[in-house]
């Protein structure tokens, strides 16, 4: 259809057609933005994180190093805009299922019930900035997962085919949450869904045969003729289109029966691989013997390319043993409905690689902290976690979500894995902890406000650069590393530059260095000198930059 050409029409006629346009329905989801006190507190404030260091747990220093922030969700993925961008591989989120009261979906202090007008816009406005700041940090390998209920999962998934891309949508995961039968409904409600979502489908597809699930038996593989190669499955011996030298005669040993491909097909293999996989009692004719030949292929080679998982998970665990997981670990009964172990743990084994960032922004009692840090056990993996929740009271308990809940549950796991990992099992020592809380600086641009940014971005930088060990805490300046001896220093302020310069000089170390600077230059001419061991990068420019992005 030919666009029109508004350049010569009237005011009247403007203004009729755009009262056309606006009565016109659209395809995909409207909804009314509510305004968000956390967001709208963006205009005026800056987040960044402080450490809570009575909090920190160490294990190995060559080890990675796990974090858990302390915070509206918002503020914590506003930071990690600029510490992660473009660097999780794995985003798990079970976020709130707004229910009515019950669920406790809080909107600007408010708890919002069923009957509420603005029930489902207030979930979308909240969920729609939260998953904008998430997609910024996906890698182009990156892939997020979305616990929801039925409550709202039309709604979750025209959101996120409109932020992450219809395209990008691989399928909704159906797990079987409860096994018990409620018998006063209409229908018993025993599944969760779970979003899965791209970043890029195409990347997606073109390496989909890295996402595999190892040895898990789905059903498929059974051994009813107790082969002792193990369970097996049957294959069809014909695949598509037409080959000459994979067209010959099968005879079945039993019937005397003569097998051609059927039309359009030929043999998998040559006549002589046929002969070989014959004499190794791999070819079999169906289970009465009668039929046309099949491969069997067994579980021990399926393992080995991975398996596909089944879009219905019916093979994990319950929110029964969910409960029953953090029962054990924390000695009472503490968070309602804690995903199960088993249930993260699959995510982690299809999604990710042995070195991937696994987020989880509404991380509520640490499952996925648990799952990753085990995971990392048994395939002696060096994947990090990033757990981010609120302190609120849960539930009026007087148990507070990331103290006393969340914190707690990973330590005792980190803990518990450690000494396991004495002996024979100290390589497989689990990763430590960094405890972060969102702070605040004015958004206000003075030379005042760059100052107090810079003198608030140390925890930001350490973990951008990943570097926490202190190395030196001079005057006007610090020098970090890490396990893999990559060297991080900070100038606060001029009078950091010349003493900086003088300890990069005696360590003779490549640094990263972030330099105070009013403007968006890096200071060059001053670090001629040492030039060839730094990289230079301005502050605050580097990180206002981002947050003028994001809050713009």
């Amino acid at each position: 259809m030919a666009k029109k050409d508004y350049s010569n029409w009237s005011k009247e006629e403007l203004v009729r057609e755009l009262k056309k346009v606006e009565k016109r329905k659209k395809y995909g989801i409207v909804w009314e933005e509510k305004p968000e006190t956390v967001a709208k507190r963006c205009e005026t404030e800056l987040p960044i994180l402080e450490e809570d260091t009575k909090k920190e747990i160490k294990t190995d220093d060559k080890k990675q190093v796990n974090i858990l922030i302390e915070g509206d969700n918002y503020h914590a993925l506003s930071v990690l805009n600029y510490t992660h961008k473009g660097t999780v591989d794995v985003i798990y989120i079970d976020p709130p299922y707004n229910r009515g009261s019950g669920d406790n979906f809080v909107y600007n202090d408010k708890i919002i019930d069923r009957e509420d007008t603005y029930r489902h816009s207030k979930w979308l406005s909240f969920m729609s900035k939260r998953l904008k700041l998430a997609k910024n940090l996906m890698s182009i390998r990156g892939m997020i997962f979305i616990s929801i209920d039925d409550t709202e999962v039309a709604q979750l998934k025209l959101l996120c085919d409109d932020i992450f891309g219809e395209e990008n949508f691989v399928i909704d995961i159906i797990w079987n949450s409860r096994k018990s039968v409620s018998s006063d409904t209409i229908v018993s409600l025993n599944h969760n869904h779970t979003l899965f979502y791209a970043k890029s489908m195409k990347w997606l597809q073109k390496h989909k045969h890295e996402f595999r699930l190892k040895g898990v038996n789905n059903g498929k593989f059974l051994n009813s003729d107790n082969d002792p190669r193990g369970p097996w499955t049957a294959d069809p011996f014909d695949a598509p289109e037409i080959r000459p030298n994979l067209e010959y005669p099968i005879k079945n040993p039993k019937t005397g029966k003569i097998f051609m491909p059927p039309k359009g097909r030929h043999w998998r293999t040559t006549e002589e691989e046929y002969k070989k996989y014959f004499a190794e009692g791999r070819i079999i004719f169906g289970k009465s013997g009668n039929s046309k030949p099949q491969l069997k292929r067994y579980l021990t080679d399926a393992e080995g390319k991975g398996l596909a998982p089944k879009s219905i998970w019916d093979d994990v665990g319950t929110t029964t043993n969910g409960t029953q997981e953090l029962e054990k670990l924390l000695g009472a009964k503490k968070f309602n409905n804690p995903k199960p172990v088993s249930l993260i743990k699959r995510i982690v084994e299809l999604s990710s690689t042995k070195k991937s960032i696994i987020l989880d922004f509404f991380a509520g009692s640490g499952t996925t902290g648990q799952a990753v840090t085990e995971y990392n056990l048994e395939d002696n993996g060096f994947r990090k976690f990033i757990l981010c929740t609120n302190n609120e009271n849960n539930n009026g308990s007087g148990d507070k979500i990331a103290e006393d809940i969340c914190y707690p549950r990973v330590k005792k796991v980190i803990q518990n894995l450690e000494k396991e990992s004495k002996g024979k099992l100290v390589s497989n020592m689990p990763g430590g902890l960094k405890y972060y809380k969102t702070g605040f600086v004015d958004a206000e641009q003075t030379d005042t406000n760059k100052h107090k940014m810079v003198d608030k971005s140390t925890e930001m930088l350490c973990l951008k650069e990943d570097c926490f060990d202190e190395v030196m805490d001079g005057k006007n300046f610090k020098i970090f590393k890490n396990g893999q001896d990559k060297h991080l220093g900070i100038i606060y302020d001029d009078e950091g530059i010349e003493p900086f310069k003088k300890e990069a000089k005696k360590l003779k170390k490549q640094f990263v260095v972030y330099v105070f600077s009013l403007d968006e230059s890096a200071r060059e001419d001053e670090f001629e000198d040492v030039a060839d061991l730094v990289e230079l990068r301005p502050i605050p420019a580097v990180i206002l930059n981002v947050y003028k992005r994001i809050f713009k």
